[in-house]
């Protein structure tokens, strides 16, 4: 008698003590759960092991990306359903180990590793970041990671991206735009921040593909120096700069932002870099850019930002991310980045939250992987793929729901005569 997918949620439900507000499809084709709700089916056994060896997130993730377990149905509903269960159970949860203690939980356990089959914890999806001991945030530390994400192939990207080649959050002051155009009013609004004007020199730090490079000047008249850590990221960019002819007003540099040494620059652009910096690191990051820029100089820092903790020493990374995602990757409270702007010596003047933003902007990243779904696979692999496509998903959904949030921080370096060049109206950036 096929009952795996009964027996399955029975269990489930034990341990985590609610009911499971999906429906579950079990390898042997059985069915339970709610009717009319988002189907998680497990193809194989396997996934129970890989969850029983390592419970939560990374176990699931392990799961989805080996495409042992997938959704069928509306990929956010399902996420949304499962949210409650698995990441946002709050800091005052019942760990497992406590839940281990009622021996109800205990029970079910045991009945889950009978139906798991044979105990031997599969080996992870070779898309998974190798971890390797030392410290984090070194200069090859930071250049393993960057390139773990970014040099994954530059034609999966435009597959994703989309013609813009910007991998950061869009901005529409018209809803009805297109995310290309958005993405472009996006750049607009930074340069307009930093109130370029032609001659001046412009920082891109962590330049990605080149669409700020670019985008400043050719519509601002400024020279640009872009770095990345990604050499595919830089190639991309040369190209698109010889191809607009620009190469006389762009050097595309594969470089540590702690070992730019030219300045002074009159602005400092960082758009979605700075999460990759890390706590420990990250006020030496400000005190580099700040060093690098002229008096009078600003800096635009575009960053996501986490919910503050009550406390924040147990902040830790999402497992999944860090492990298929953003290696080393951190996020921190807007008011802490904030913080350590004015420690470095910045005048912050300006933060705005464009956290709807990014959540229509990964959206349409989303519907873009959809729609050529199989070239993409065939570009990188059906497990790469499933890892871009869970977290873009997961993430527009943070990002709806105020887990999470993106500002755009513009500080200046202020000179001794307090003259900061700022317009006395805000937001009037010109």
């Amino acid at each position: 008698m096929a009952d795996a997918a009964l027996r399955l949620k029975s269990l489930i439900e034990q341990v985590l003590g609610a009911p499971l507000p999906v429906r579950i499809r079990a390898w042997d084709g059985s069915q339970a759960g709610p009717p009319d709700a988002p189907v998680m089916v497990v193809h194989h056994r396997r996934a129970l092991r890989r969850l029983l060896f390592k419970p939560g997130e990374l176990g699931l993730a392990r799961a989805w990306v080996a495409g042992e377990l997938d959704v069928e149905g509306d990929l956010y509903t399902a996420l949304d359903l499962l949210a409650g269960l698995v990441w946002e159970r709050g800091e005052d949860a019942r760990t497992l180990g406590e839940a281990l203690r009622d021996p109800e939980v205990r029970a079910a356990v045991r009945g889950l590793v009978r139906l798991a089959g044979p105990p031997l914890p599969p080996a992870p999806p070779e898309e998974e970041m190798r971890r390797r001991r030392g410290h984090l945030h070194t200069r090859r530390t930071d250049k393993r990671a960057i390139s773990h994400h970014y040099d994954v192939g530059n034609d999966f990207y435009e597959i994703v991206l989309g013609p813009s080649m910007v991998y950061s959050c869009a901005y529409w002051p018209d809803p009805d735009a297109t995310l290309e155009t958005a993405q472009r009013d996006k750049l607009e609004l930074v340069c307009r921040k930093l109130a370029l004007t032609p001659g001046q020199r412009l920082l891109d730090v962590g330049c990605g593909w080149g669409s700020m490079a670019v985008h400043a000047a050719r519509e601002h008249g400024v020279s640009v120096v872009g770095i990345t850590l990604s050499q595919e990221q830089a190639a991309y960019a040369r190209k698109r700069a010889a191809d607009e002819g620009l190469t006389d007003r762009i050097e595309i540099r594969v470089q540590d932002y702690r070992d730019v040494r030219d300045g002074p620059y009159d602005a400092i652009s960082s758009i979605g870099m700075a999460e990759h910096v890390g706590a420990d690191r990250y006020l030496e990051y400000a005190q580099n850019l700040y060093g690098l820029l002229a008096p009078g100089g600003r800096l635009l820092n575009h960053q996501i930002a986490r919910r503050p903790q009550r406390d924040e020493s147990a902040y830790d990374v999402d497992e999944f991310i860090d492990a298929y995602v953003f290696p080393d990757g951190e996020l921190q409270p807007v008011g802490t980045t904030v913080a350590l702007l004015e420690r470095a010596g910045f005048e912050v003047r300006d933060v705005e939250s464009i956290r709807e933003h990014y959540a229509r902007t990964l959206r349409g990243w989303v519907a873009n992987l959809e729609a050529d779904w199989a070239r993409a696979v065939e570009l990188t692999s059906p497990g790469r793929a499933r890892v871009w496509r869970l977290y873009m998903a997961a993430s527009a959904l943070s990002f709806e729901r105020n887990r999470i949030g993106v500002n755009q921080v513009l500080a200046v370096k202020t000179p001794e005569s307090g003259a900061s060049g700022m317009p006395l109206r805000a937001r009037t950036w010109n």
